[in-house]
């Protein structure tokens, strides 16, 4: 059984990882990308009036790409010209002045962002994650925030990989390791 969750707002951070055009274009799964992404706006809109930070996180790169990991790996991410507007946020998200929002250049959010100094001096101390990729841009940005110190909820149902097994594997093995797992209504509920 899992212990109840209570959010405190002046605390508590809602980050969306690469909830954008292209990402949402994907197939995913367990959980359509429109059903995280309409999840997600359910979390924005309730984290907004309680009066709690939300961060929306995209990945971009520059024109040329050269700013792009280019290690050698066994299995790349295929390469191509990407889509005019592909890394713009999803409209349906919102946008509040009191909002922040992190361009990353790899897949976690902390790592040459500002995104650890922004959360510090709000007094952030607990992170309620979702988004796209679960094992992608989540996971890693999840291990980064659970390394440096901060509390993790994360939304399963408002978060999708591009597999099942993918998914299934973040959520079951390395999540519960390093925070708590709840689902949309949950959240929802916790947040005072």
């Amino acid at each position: 059984m899992t212990d109840a969750l209570s959010l405190d707002a002046k605390q508590t951070a809602l980050v969306l990882i690469d909830l954008q055009k292209g990402t949402l274009a994907r197939q995913t799964a367990p959980h359509s990308a429109q059903d995280v992404l309409s999840r997600s706006v359910r979390l924005a809109e309730r984290f907004r009036g309680a009066g709690a930070l939300v961060v929306l996180v995209n990945v971009s790169f520059s024109p040329d790409g050269s700013d792009r990991l280019t290690q050698p790996t066994d299995e790349s991410f295929p390469a191509g010209v990407t889509p005019l507007g592909w890394d713009e946020i999803s409209p349906d998200l919102g946008r509040d002045l009191k909002d922040i929002v992190i361009t990353k250049r790899q897949w976690g959010a902390f790592y040459g962002t500002q995104l650890d100094l922004q959360l510090r001096r709000r007094g952030i101390r607990t992170i309620v994650i979702g988004g796209i990729a679960t094992n992608f841009g989540v996971e890693s940005t999840a291990r980064d925030a659970f390394e440096h110190g901060y509390a993790l909820v994360f939304v399963e149902d408002a978060m999708a990989g591009l597999s099942n097994e993918a998914h299934l594997f973040a959520v079951k093995t390395i999540f519960p390791r390093i925070g708590r797992i709840r689902s949309t209504e949950q959240v929802l509920a916790a947040l005072k």
